[in-house]
């Protein structure tokens, strides 16, 4: 077991350079040599570097969130989600989340903005994922989805959304994430004494 690197908190690491051991479709893996810059010691480490994604809450005029239920491959079952997914390299969060929620479900909204970002997993990804809002969301578009895609789309109210993800109903981490994001906006438009 090493020792703390200072009263002062962790040091961080020099970056020293990268390889990239396999390029896929949706990430590339590389192994990043970093330098502790106390110890002197050199290390690799495995870094997944996919493209940013970006997550849509769509709230409907009734107060309903879209949600999509479809096949996830890394856990070989049904998953209950928000619409969402691949950002283009440069593409602005909030343009690709309406590009997103069009395509998956063919509904629009009236105002969107981002209500946040984060880190998927900063341990081994580079990668973030942006939150978008998106209001007064309604079904008049044609469904775009991407050759593997299928995709069962819902909606449901707001508490109940809220609910099922309080009781596991919703597995999703970035779903957990944007719901956590959206609830105090979601509060904050109820009218006193509406839970």
């Amino acid at each position: 077991m090493s020792s703390p690197s200072s009263a002062s908190g962790p040091s961080r690491w020099e970056r020293l350079g990268q390889t990239t051991q396999a390029t896929t479709r949706v990430l590339d893996l590389l192994s990043v040599r970093y330098r502790h810059p106390v110890r002197g010691t050199e290390k690799n480490f495995v870094v997944v570097h996919p493209s940013d994604w970006c997550n849509v809450l769509a709230v409907t005029p009734g107060g309903e969130l879209v949600l999509v239920r479809q096949f996830r491959f890394g856990i070989d079952a049904f998953s209950l989600e928000i619409p969402g997914g691949v950002m283009e390299a440069g593409e602005d969060p909030i343009e690709a989340g309406l590009r997103e929620l069009r395509e998956e479900t063919g509904y629009v909204g009236a105002r969107a903005r981002l209500l946040g970002s984060t880190h998927p997993n900063p341990a081994i990804q580079s990668n973030r994922c942006h939150f978008v809002l998106v209001e007064d969301a309604v079904q008049s578009e044609a469904l775009e989805w991407d050759a593997d895609e299928e995709i069962a789309v819902t909606t449901v109210p707001v508490e109940e959304v809220l609910a099922c993800a309080r009781a596991g109903g919703i597995t999703h981490a970035l779903v957990l994430n944007a719901l956590f994001l959206f609830e105090p906006h979601w509060r904050g438009r109820l009218p006193a004494g509406v839970v």
